[in-house]
């Protein structure tokens, strides 16, 4: 058995459930929208997402009972992580998306941003809808860091001078606030009452996103088929984890080549291939990945006391499964 379908188990009955409830929260009165929804729809990746909410409500649950919060929770988290893809696309110029056309390739920009607005509304509108304020300040919260983190990015991009606490601080809020949102949304849905619950739930997702993020970034130094060319983040002067260390563990000398080759030569395979061997040389990816494994042992710490179950194997599982999945 695939390892997604081995954590979804538990959870089989509420993800079906889930799916329908979030067919039904995207439908308009707008042919146009309903069939690009309906394009979106069926390309739907892994659901990490919805995943992580109903496992971890069903954890902290009595009786691990989810309810309609739960669903909306999920729901509210999918649509507005759809809503960030299809922007993203739009603001990256990108014409795929998990292998297959992005709505900007096939829509235009226009569509896709007013889609993006469309999800994104329609997010807000179903907690609003059902007095669910408490999950939309989390969600509200994520979306503004996401934003933030992006932009930081972008900033920091330009000049190139991204010490390790502000990689950190980037990633915790472009990649970890919204599996964090995701896994205090689960608690709050069942648990509104227990606020050191949901945050310890919340601090358990960042850790996990910073964990993701991290192998992510290893993905870029390596020629595993994630279906990210290698050497793709020095194309577009990203800085990693594994470039920053070995940026601060060089000679000026070589820091200068670095960057002026991440700057300057990013289109030269040759050099960025040049780039990768010396990050390597310099153990950029062995410091990353002990990082990545340290998020990941913090994580699973916060989850140990919970009482045995088949959502905290499952939870356990996903965790292992985001250091140890090859694309």
């Amino acid at each position: 058995m695939k390892i997604v379908e081995q954590i979804k188990q538990p959870i089989f009955v509420e993800m079906e459930l889930f799916e329908k409830k979030f067919r039904e929260s995207m439908s308009s009165k707008v042919a146009l929208l309903n069939r690009i929804t309906h394009y979106i729809v069926n390309r739907k990746g892994k659901q990490m997402r919805p995943m992580f909410v109903f496992l971890t409500a069903k954890m902290v649950a009595n009786n691990n009972d989810v309810n309609e919060r739960t669903y909306r929770g999920a729901s509210v988290i999918e649509l507005i992580h759809t809503a960030t893809l299809v922007h993203d696309d739009v603001v990256d110029d990108s014409n795929k998306r998990r292998g297959f056309f992005s709505i900007n390739a096939l829509w235009k920009n226009k569509i896709a941003v007013l889609v993006g607005d469309y999800l994104l509304s329609k997010g807000l509108l179903l907690s609003i809808d059902n007095n669910d304020f408490d999950l939309l300040k989390i969600i509200s919260v994520a979306v503004r860091e996401m934003s933030e983190g992006e932009l930081l990015q972008i900033e920091k991009a330009r000049r190139l001078d991204i010490t390790e606490d502000i990689y950190y601080e980037i990633i915790r809020q472009k990649t970890a606030t919204l599996i964090a949102a995701c896994c205090s949304l689960g608690a709050c849905s069942v648990v509104p009452e227990n606020g050191e619950l949901v945050e310890k739930m919340r601090k358990f997702g960042e850790l996990i996103g910073m964990a993701f993020q991290i192998k992510d970034d290893l993905f870029d130094y390596t020629d595993d088929a994630i279906g990210k060319p290698t050497g793709i983040d020095i194309k577009e002067q990203k800085m990693t984890l594994p470039l920053i260390y070995a940026l601060n563990n060089c000679t000026t000398k070589e820091k200068n080549w670095v960057i002026n080759s991440v700057k300057n030569h990013n289109k030269d395979k040759k050099r960025v291939r040049e780039v990768i061997q010396f990050v390597k040389d310099k153990n950029g990816l062995a410091y990353a990945e002990q990082k990545m494994i340290q998020f990941q042992q913090e994580a699973l710490l916060l989850i140990q006391n919970f009482p045995s179950s088949p959502y905290k194997d499952s939870l356990i599982l996903m965790v292992n499964y985001v250091i140890e999945r090859k694309k």
